[in-house]
């Protein structure tokens, strides 16, 4: 089963390192949030039947743990002895257009975010209303504002 997760962390962890990005701005940050992710996929890991994409079951923790650290003050975390190491740097390049862009994005609304992040991963309307919970009509209507919103703030800067 371990072998199992680490090899499903390996292949989507650039899910996990978008999601730290888009809801964290310190390094820091960013790596205490991925091992949350991580903690929080492994103790759901067990139960996970394949219903959906696997891609989709990681969204969905990753951005519920996320959007979960807004609503508490403390994050406290305890990790079991179990827990399977992964541990993966994030980068921190402050100066490069990438970040910039981050940077923007992390000023929309922690939806939007998790809209715009499920949409550059080239998912269809319906799989992020799925994620999101949200009709894909919705989602649509978001997207057309969220770009517009970023669209905006990049040229303000």
């Amino acid at each position: 089963m371990e072998e199992r997760f680490l090899q499903l962390l390996d292949e989507h962890q650039g899910i996990l390192h978008k999601v730290c990005r888009l809801y964290r701005d310190r390094s820091v940050d960013r790596e205490d949030l991925f091992q949350e992710i991580v903690y929080h996929l492994w103790k759901a890991f067990p139960a996970f039947q394949a219903r959906s994409k696997v891609s989709t079951w990681i969204y969905r923790i990753a951005l519920n743990t996320a959007l979960a650290g807004f609503r508490k003050t403390s994050l406290p975390v305890t990790l079991s002895a179990d827990l399977p190491q992964f541990i993966s740097p994030i980068s921190n390049d402050a100066g490069s257009q990438g970040e910039k862009l981050y940077a923007a994005i992390r000023c929309l609304k922690e939806v939007d975010r998790a809209i715009l992040s499920l949409y550059l991963e080239e998912m269809t309307y319906e799989q992020i209303g799925q994620i999101i919970g949200i009709t894909p009509s919705n989602v649509g209507a978001r997207l057309h504002r969220i770009k517009n919103k970023l669209k905006t703030r990049l040229k303000e800067k």
